[in-house]
């Protein structure tokens, strides 16, 4: 059977692709060009997607067309598909129908964490011996993909609320019929899809309604967005993971202390095992103790599921280093929401001895419509230099930081983000660049402009 992926290009849809690939389906896709990691992962699995959306349905010969949520009405090929009348499905719909039918679904979701977090999940049962099958919305580092088929009954996947298609208005995670759910975080996001976080609210609250009796819920603690739709019902059984403050008592079943250089993991008032996490955060130790207590639900034991989190690598481009260059560390990370913002620098900070710069690319939709501008200043109050990018904003970013003085400058372009940085970083400096897009390349053109300058 011939499957055609409209919009391959994206992460989740790319992965499908690989899915279907090894499921034994002839794989064909179209999108814009494509750039790494996807382009090579593509190419490394034997698939050359097309460029463009103007090929014929008749021609391109499909038996069924997989379509990515990007595709919107007036796309050339999404038009000839709908009036040639041939077969066509959401991508979050033929993942539940083909892949996650009968299996064991581990479901990921939330605001913030949701990559780091899959990813530990399937490290986890990776090493200890388990064969899961996955999908993550990232690369993570030795990984030979993002997604994989797997042979044991379980299969791990990143859940995000986004839409599921042009004609399916659901979030994407309605599809997956979970056994086992991670919410980490709950805020507003995707301005584009949703009008406020209550309509967000409403997805969870669907997600939660379609949940067997016999499932299990792990939320973190203390999120009120989080406590409001499990007040609106839930029929599996709940546990909550948090940190556990001295003296404080909490009713959090897994807690997390600070013992040292570790992190110890207490279940129910019982310690049951320490993480020593190779990636840096106390958002990470967070994404750690929802993993072990994702996997405890599987029957795995906590202590040893904690003990592999050791070897754990983290996943491309959340806090990657991507080079020292005349003892300037260079990061590249994904945040692009005020807490994940200030997250990533508060992970950063205790590292840094000299100076922390922050370069920062406004650049997802619900960024560009401005909704986030006045919580900015804020969350980059840690860095001691910020550079923002305002190519394409239709909003005023030099009011947004204007809190923070003389630490914060805005540029026009990418060339002028490295102009503004090179001239004054210094030995003991990190930089951490930080956007969902690409951002120009700049981590990387960053560090070659460091190594030029030195010679």
């Amino acid at each position: 059977m011939h499957l055609h992926f409209v919009g391959i290009g994206g992460v989740f849809m790319s992965g499908l692709a690989l899915l279907a690939k090894t499921l034994g389906y002839r794989v064909t896709g179209c999108d814009g060009p494509l750039y790494p990691p996807t382009s090579e992962i593509l190419a490394a699995h034997g698939i050359e997607p097309m460029v463009g959306f103007d090929a014929d349905p008749a021609k391109i010969g499909a038996d069924r067309y997989v379509i990515g949520n990007a595709i919107s009405r007036g796309n050339p090929l999404l038009e000839e598909i709908l009036d040639q009348g041939v077969p066509f499905v959401s991508g979050p719909q033929w993942l539940a129908e083909e892949v996650l039918a009968g299996r064991w679904v581990v479901a990921i979701a939330g605001t913030h964490g949701k990559t780091t977090t899959t990813a530990m999940v399937v490290h986890i049962l990776r090493e200890m011996g388990l064969d899961p099958g996955f999908l993550i919305g990232g690369a993570p580092i030795g990984f030979e993909a993002p997604a994989a088929v797997g042979s044991s009954p379980f299969f791990v996947v990143e859940a995000d609320e986004y839409d599921s298609a042009f004609c399916d208005k659901r979030a994407k995670f309605v599809h997956y019929r979970p056994r086992t759910l991670v919410i980490n975080h709950l805020e507003f996001d995707h301005a584009d899809i949703y009008a406020d976080l209550a309509a967000i609210e409403t997805q969870f609250h669907h997600l939660l309604r379609i949940m067997p009796r016999s499932g299990r819920v792990i939320v973190r603690e203390g999120v009120a967005a989080i406590d409001r739709v499990l007040a609106r019902g839930v029929w599996a059984e709940v546990e909550r993971f948090g940190w556990l403050e001295l003296g404080k008592e909490g009713g959090a079943e897994w807690r997390l202390v600070e013992e040292g250089e570790t992190v110890g993991v207490v279940y129910r008032g019982e310690r049951v095992g320490r993480v020593q996490l190779p990636v840096a955060g106390a958002h990470n130790a967070l994404n750690a103790v929802a993993a072990v207590a994702a996997v405890a639900h599987l029957g795995v034991d906590p202590g040893a599921a904690a003990a592999q989190l050791a070897t754990f690598r983290g996943v491309r481009r959340r806090l990657e280093l991507v080079g020292t260059v005349r003892g300037i560390r260079v990061f590249d990370d994904f945040a692009h929401h005020p807490t994940a913002i200030a997250a990533t620098l508060a992970a950063l900070r205790p590292q840094v001895s000299g100076r922390l710069w922050a370069l920062i690319e406004p650049r997802s939709n619900t960024m560009r419509r401005g909704v986030w501008q006045g919580a900015l200043a804020e969350a980059l109050a840690a860095a001691d230099r910020v550079v923002g990018l305002a190519e394409g904003l239709t909003w005023d970013l030099a009011a947004a930081l204007a809190p923070l003085g003389r630490r914060a400058r805005v540029v026009k372009s990418a060339e002028e983000v490295i102009a503004a940085v090179v001239p004054e970083v210094a030995a003991g400096d990190a930089v951490v660049a930080m956007s969902n897009g690409a951002f120009a390349g700049i981590p990387r053109r960053l560090c070659a402009a460091l190594a030029e300058k030195g010679e």
